[in-house]
């Protein structure tokens, strides 16, 4: 059986806090609670999160500044802003910051529950490459069509990122210093044997090889940079969907 979806949820008001907390425990999900900025972080650092309900009004640091450095730490979290200054220029402000949906106080219950529910559902996908600027944009794309993005940029992030969450895909460029990406291509299959690889490559006559090789080792398929978009978000969207080789629900 799975672990159960972990939320975060950023308030300095304790009562709410409180509210949410016991609301979203009773409903299965393993819940934390920090009342400002620098608790929040600390939690991210500590374990990871599906959802993080953030306050836009807070002491020490507002909502989207705080989503912005959550993403540095741990970007494949889902954000809900909640806030009671709701109006065009926070909302896009929030949304041009990664979060996923902007909601204005007094939220309705049944809104946000139903909000939670459907991000947890977003299948997880790590994208794993040194290029900083690449991941950044893959991230944009794949976030607006509906998944969860988590990045890393070497083997040994990538080791951690595959350690604390159960990802549906994995993107591996095969051009990853100081070695290649056979051998994170191996780390996957240890770590978490039910994942679907696409290898990712832009020197696709230099690495054909090894592509081969782990193609024939049990990747999924490869993609070539740059890439085909539609071509590269239906791949994703049929190994999201493909029941695990074991029949388990994933």
């Amino acid at each position: 059986m799975s672990d159960p979806a972990s939320i975060l949820v950023v308030d300095d008001d304790v009562d709410t806090c409180r509210n949410l907390s016991d609301i979203l425990t009773d409903l299965g999900y393993r819940v934390d609670v920090a009342h400002d900025g620098a608790s929040a972080l600390e939690h991210m650092r500590r374990r990871p999160y599906d959802v993080a309900l953030l306050d836009l009004k807070m002491p020490d640091m507002d909502g989207v500044s705080l989503y912005r450095e959550m993403r540095k730490i741990q970007a494949s979290a889902v954000a809900l802003v909640i806030t009671a200054f709701a109006g065009a220029g926070v909302t896009e402000e929030a949304l041009a910051a990664g979060a996923w949906k902007v909601l204005s106080k007094p939220v309705r219950l049944p809104d946000l529950l139903g909000l939670v529910e459907t991000a947890v559902e977003q299948p997880l996908v790590l994208v794993i490459d040194d290029d900083a600027e690449l991941c950044s944009n893959l991230w944009d794309l794949l976030r607006d069509q509906g998944f969860r993005v988590g990045m890393a940029h070497s083997e040994p992030e990538a080791a951690e990122r595959l350690t604390n969450q159960d990802y549906r895909v994995v993107l591996i460029d095969m051009k990853l210093p100081p070695s290649d990406g056979s051998s994170v291509f191996r780390l996957v299959r240890t770590v978490n044997p039910l994942a679907r690889t696409v290898v990712i490559t832009g020197h696709r006559e230099e690495l054909d090889g090894l592509v081969r090789q782990v193609i024939s080792e049990g990747a999924d398929a490869v993609c070539y940079k740059p890439f085909d978009v539609a071509g590269l978000l239906s791949k994703l969207r049929e190994l999201t969907s493909r029941t695990p080789p074991d029949g388990e629900g994933r």
